[in-house]
């Protein structure tokens, strides 16, 4: 069976909207937008290149394939990151989306209206695990459904105070494995955590 794991940028007070750049996501009025591009570094993009070392297959949300389509098929030949843009040219990318129209990136598919469950067919088939990266919307709904087996967070040290959040209350009560955790020297603390069965509970009365 596939794994998925999902990468993404978050304040420490959970907001993951708009990350990039202030035209990324305005919605709600939110206009901090490029909240993470102060703290990029090597280690961020060494971080990055690491994930997509091994075979691997995207899964994103609609918005967030627009903005990985409009930008790395543009990459210029001679650029250092070309490489990194040929290789995500390569691979199959499945989208969050009912609307196959301006899928037009090589390898892109719609995955229709109900996306849990096409989500879990593409984990019962055969190929490369599923990597996403960004896709707040999505990832709300497949935190939901108990589909993420590895959460890539990196944490940016800034509260932003609104915005769209990563974590809402729907989320399946779900432990975690701490696999990773180091900090850059821009302070963000780069993390991985598996997904470790139920979550365990107790009492101190009972420890004495």
């Amino acid at each position: 069976m596939r794994r998925l794991i999902v990468s993404i940028f978050t304040s420490l007070d959970g907001v993951v909207q708009a990350p990039g750049g202030p035209n990324e996501d305005p919605a709600g009025g939110f206009r901090l937008g490029g909240w993470t591009v102060p703290y990029a570094d090597e280690a961020i993009g060494k971080h990055v290149s690491g994930l997509m070392a091994a075979p691997f297959e995207l899964l994103l949300g609609r918005r967030t394939y627009e903005i990985f389509a409009g930008y790395w098929p543009n990459v210029p030949a001679g650029s250092g990151s070309r490489a990194l843009a040929d290789r995500l040219d390569r691979v199959p990318k499945h989208v969050a989306t009912h609307r196959p129209d301006g899928l037009s990136w090589r390898g892109s598919r719609a995955l229709g209206s109900e996306l849990t469950e096409a989500v879990r067919a593409l984990k019962r088939g055969e190929g490369a695990d599923l990597l996403t990266f960004g896709s707040g919307n999505m990832v709300r709904q497949l935190l939901a459904a108990g589909l993420v087996d590895e959460l890539s967070l990196l944490v940016y040290p800034v509260m932003l105070g609104r915005g769209k959040r990563l974590f809402g209350d729907d989320a399946r009560i779900s432990a975690f494995t701490l696999a990773q955790a180091a900090p850059t020297p821009g302070g963000v603390l780069i993390t991985r955590y598996l997904r470790a069965g139920e979550v365990r509970t107790g009492s101190f009365d009972d420890a004495g």
